[in-house]
């Protein structure tokens, strides 16, 4: 069962994490042969689910937070349902399987055992995420620091496996080469901040602490935040294969 590190503050997840960009989708999309039935699974607040639900007859999507899950965008062509890496699905069901930002908490053995399971044969698997975001070059060193030197020791093992790019990570399937995608987004300091809070890290120091250790980043980064809203860019990484 893969770690919970979101259901104690699921509202703030689905309010300030990024969405991904229709480049990435499109290119998911055009190794896909069918539309019927996909299934995203670390759905989390449904983000994903979302958008390929305006493609495919039918998504089902699955986490282990139920308060994700209450969180997630509606649509009456989407499954919610709890479970981690083993389902009730038919076998040889699905056209594609999709793990976005999750994949390094799932047992993958069992995962991926699961997804041969109900995957049908040729269905793609794509499994995808996102790495620490770059905005200025005056607030990047601090952030950095941040995140190495404030929060590091509060991120649990399986964050190296993003840094990693999931370049590390075992993908038992016939790869299919991609391109490197990004994406950005423009934010008020307020939004920052508050993708900031929903780091698992963060959540854990405070925990521990007893205050939110972004707050001081934010008040060191104010005056360089020199707008509204800022460019603030994602690295975005993906697997992709047939089963």
């Amino acid at each position: 069962m893969p770690k919970d590190r979101f259901s104690q503050h699921a509202n703030q997840y689905a309010a300030f994490r990024p969405t991904y960009p229709n480049l990435l989708y499109d290119f998911i999309f055009s190794q896909v042969k069918n539309f019927d039935y996909a299934w995203d699974a670390g759905t989390g607040n449904g983000q994903v689910a979302r958008d390929l639900c305006r493609h495919f007859k039918k998504v089902y999507a699955t986490d282990i937070s139920k308060k994700q899950l209450e969180n997630a965008h509606v649509s009456e062509n989407i499954v919610y349902s709890t479970a981690g890496e083993t389902t009730p699905f038919p076998e040889k069901y699905f056209d594609l399987v999709t793990v976005a930002q999750a994949i390094h908490w799932f047992d993958r053995e069992k995962f991926y055992a699961e997804v041969k399971r109900v995957a049908k044969p040729n269905a793609v698997v794509a499994i995808w995420g996102y790495g620490l975001l770059s905005i200025t070059n005056e607030i990047d060193p601090m952030l950095n620091d941040f995140y190495v030197n404030i929060i590091g020791q509060y991120w649990d093992k399986e964050r190296k496996l993003i840094d990693e790019e999931f370049k590390t990570i075992d993908f038992p399937f016939r790869e299919i080469g991609c391109p490197k995608f990004s994406f950005s987004a423009e934010w008020t300091i307020d939004q920052f901040h508050g993708y900031l809070t929903t780091w698992s890290s963060v959540q854990k120091f405070i925990h521990e602490k007893q205050f939110n250790p972004a707050d001081e980043l934010i008040s060191r980064i104010n005056s360089l935040w020199r707008s509204e809203k800022l460019n603030v860019q994602f690295p975005l990484f993906m697997r992709i294969g047939l089963a």
